[in-house]
């Protein structure tokens, strides 16, 4: 007898039957018409790319240990895309030189990682990536995140579920300079950079075992100490004087009262711990955090990266992009009683079974005519009583059933019926 195989998906993955689907499209159905409503192009890149481009510049954790990746036939090394950064931005340098300027891409497509499933992450995942390419102004920073909180606000949360903390790299890099961070070599300043990016995550003991093994002494440390602390651009000028003449300061005081005048002034704040992993990042970087009790965690992020073109040979353009994923989504609109949104949304589904089996002619005639109307149509492919098909219909949540027997077929008529007040309509045939 040969081995019975298991029925249960990989480990990190998932299955959606038609009640998760629902889920999952409505997130993608607002994430397109958000992006298509400020002019995005959307577009798609191979499921595949050469594992190099990941190690580049992806960082320790997704250009490391959770790549997945595996050997072609003619010997190259690939990798299921974990990110799509370095993706578009390969795309995009084939035919930069020749296109207007800016270029605004979207896409939505899933990817890979292999970490440890945890609630919010899974193995393969989907994401929204919006990228704006060929602009250096602040105006596209600006245009990045109001169309990010635009995303969020499409579903229509409560007032204070959500936040959107900023911070800039040029303002990170000054106060590595404060510290004399600076001179150390470019993977100790690294090392350094990206334990800022945990320091939420680890214990004071080992944040400081970490900045002391990239070779920063207690002064340093201290003066990170203040960055790290500040809660406004008001407060770190107070702890670190002079700090407001840095670039990056400059910029998140432009970007910060832009969006305040444009009306999501109480949806942003300053935030130093917010750094992002990617090693290519090096302007303006945020994150979108989920407030609620339960659920309190970023959901997503992205920033400028102006640097990452040369890895495929050619020369640098300016480039700023975000990606949020479905997996945060979902649990954010779970956490604040959003999902009962969704069966409102979809359009009205209609049951017409096969009430004679000499009636199917006739059925199937009528079927089309109501699909030709734009209607959403199931018929029945076995012979059933009324009831019955009044009975399937509660079961699968349908709000209309159409009854064709052959009473109606003599009179020429038709009746539909609305499963939630009975009340039924007839209708010529």
């Amino acid at each position: 007898m040969s081995k019975k195989l298991s029925n249960q998906e990989p480990k990190g993955t998932s299955d959606w039957l038609p009640e998760e689907f629902l889920i999952r499209k409505y997130i993608f159905d607002a994430w397109r018409r958000v992006c298509l409503r400020y002019g995005f192009e959307e577009y798609l890149t191979p499921l595949v790319e050469n594992a190099d481009i990941y190690r580049a510049k992806s960082g320790e954790d997704i250009g490391g240990k959770e790549l997945v990746t595996f050997t072609d036939l003619g010997g190259r090394e690939l990798s299921i895309r974990p990110e799509m950064t370095p993706s578009v931005t390969r795309m995009v340098t084939k035919i930069y030189a020749a296109s207007p300027k800016p270029l605004k891409y979207f896409s939505i497509a899933n990817f890979m990682r292999n970490e440890k499933p945890q609630r919010g992450r899974n193995r393969e995942f989907w994401q929204l990536n919006c990228d704006i390419f060929g602009s250096d102004s602040l105006a596209s920073d600006i245009e990045v995140l109001q169309l990010a909180l635009d995303i969020m606000l499409e579903f229509d949360p409560p007032s204070d579920s959500f936040s959107l903390f900023i911070n800039n790299r040029k303002l990170i890099d000054a106060v590595l300079d404060l510290s004399g961070a600076s001179g150390l070599a470019t993977e100790k300043k690294t090392a350094v950079v990206r334990t800022l990016d945990k320091w939420d995550k680890l214990d004071k003991a080992a944040i400081a075992d970490r900045l002391a093994g990239a070779g920063l002494d207690k002064a340093a440390q201290l003066v990170i100490g203040k960055f790290m602390a500040s809660r406004s651009l008001e407060e770190l000028n107070e702890s670190l004087p002079g700090i407001n003449d840095n670039i990056g300061f400059k910029e998140l005081a432009i970007v910060m009262s832009a969006l305040d005048n444009l009306g999501y002034g109480e949806l942003v704040a300053f935030n130093p711990a917010v750094i992002r992993g990617f090693d290519y990042y090096d302007g303006l970087v945020f994150e979108v955090f989920d407030k609620h009790p339960d659920n309190n965690r970023a959901m997503f992020g992205g920033g400028r990266y102006n640097g990452l073109a040369e890895i495929f040979g050619e020369k640098n353009f300016p480039a700023v992009g975000f990606a949020p994923g479905d997996e945060t989504i979902r649990l954010f609109l779970e956490s604040w009683k959003l999902t009962d949104k969704i069966s409102a949304t979809a359009p009205d589904k209609y049951y017409l079974p096969l009430l004679s089996s000499v009636l199917v002619a006739e059925t199937n005639r009528l079927a089309k005519e109501l699909r030709g109307q734009g209607k959403n149509v199931l018929t029945g492919s076995e012979e059933q009583k009324v009831g019955k098909a009044l009975e399937f219909a509660n079961k699968k949540n349908i709000s209309q059933v159409v009854i064709l027997g052959e009473d109606e077929v003599k009179k020429g008529i038709y009746k539909i019926k609305n499963m939630a007040s009975g009340a039924e309509r007839e209708f010529p045939l």
